[in-house]
């Protein structure tokens, strides 16, 4: 008797190996082709980490339509470490952020810093939620320009530009800002600033007046920020996704989802780490308007 059951308890296990194994190729194809999915039935968060200087947008604005479409992700909240950065790629940012929210619950969490920039995309959630001492605020424009026209008529260099109008070369570093130049960039600014100052006002309901009271790019604490109604509340990541899920209706765990990135992707962020680097450098001669805290 025991003979005979040799051979079936063999099967069994020799089943019981094929099905772990083919659940195995399951979960890797599933993963392959959607890095989202998670295998858990608890709710599921999305988290966007923005990180440093905001000088694409693509990447951010990819991760948010992604989100947005997935039924399965119950809510998103971005984890906001950032000085700021370039003026159009914060504005794609702000403008993505606000179509999403009127399908989603977003929320925002303030790292070590969320200034400028940093802080005009957080404007566009539900909700801001900073720690006490995060550095935030910075609402305003920046506009830097280096000269070496002394330079190089100290080693003998003499450019020669030809413009098809007078202000073609504006903010050139190889000549002095003229007044009627610095009345246009002047301009420009209060341009940039007021679209700024709309988005703050707009995103936190918030009256215009109050908040041209301080933008003026002056930083806050985040326990200052609230009181000035520029966050919601006080506290870490963990309770910016508390926030999340009580906004979201979510009861029990939730399943963090972050973006994954396939092998192409990671080597275009190594090139576009690379290619920021170099950005950074000619920025420093190249005027470029930011929402930026110069701090950092």
């Amino acid at each position: 008797m025991a003979d005979k059951k040799r051979p079936i308890l063999t099967v069994l296990v020799i089943l019981g190996v094929i099905a772990l194994f083919l659940g195995g190729v399951m979960i890797f194809i599933i993963k392959m082709v959607d890095p989202v999915s998670d295998l858990s039935f608890a709710a599921k968060i999305g988290i966007i980490p923005i990180e440093g200087a905001i000088l694409d947008s693509q990447t951010i604005t990819s991760q948010l339509i992604r989100f947005r479409k997935d039924n399965r992700i119950k809510a998103i909240v971005l984890r906001i470490n950032s000085p700021g950065g370039a003026v159009g790629p914060t504005q794609d940012i702000y403008r993505e952020i606000k179509r999403t929210v009127r399908i989603k619950k977003v929320v925002a969490s303030l790292g070590g810093v969320a200034a400028s920039g940093g802080y005009y995309i957080a404007a566009a959630t539900h909700k801001i939620v900073a720690n006490p001492g995060t550095i935030t605020g910075s609402i305003g424009v920046v506009m830097e320009f280096v000269r070496f026209e002394e330079l190089l008529g100290k080693i003998g260099v003499d450019l020669v530009v030809r413009k098809s109008g007078e202000f073609k070369d504006i903010g050139s570093p190889h000549r002095e800002l003229t007044d009627r130049d610095r009345e246009i960039i002047d301009a420009l600014i209060a341009d940039i600033q007021g679209q700024f100052v709309d988005a703050v006002a707009g995103g936190r309901e918030i009256p215009i007046e109050k908040v041209n009271q301080i933008a003026d790019g002056r930083i806050f604490s985040g326990a200052r920020a609230k009181e000035l109604n520029l966050v919601d509340a006080l506290g870490n990541f963990q309770d910016a996704v508390d926030v999340a899920k009580e906004m979201a209706a979510i009861e029990g765990d939730v399943s963090l989802v972050y973006p994954t990135k396939s092998r192409m992707e990671l080597w275009e962020i190594f090139l576009e780490g690379t290619g920021n680097s170099i950005c950074r450098i000619v920025q420093g001669i190249k005027p470029q308007l930011a929402y930026k805290w110069g701090g950092l």
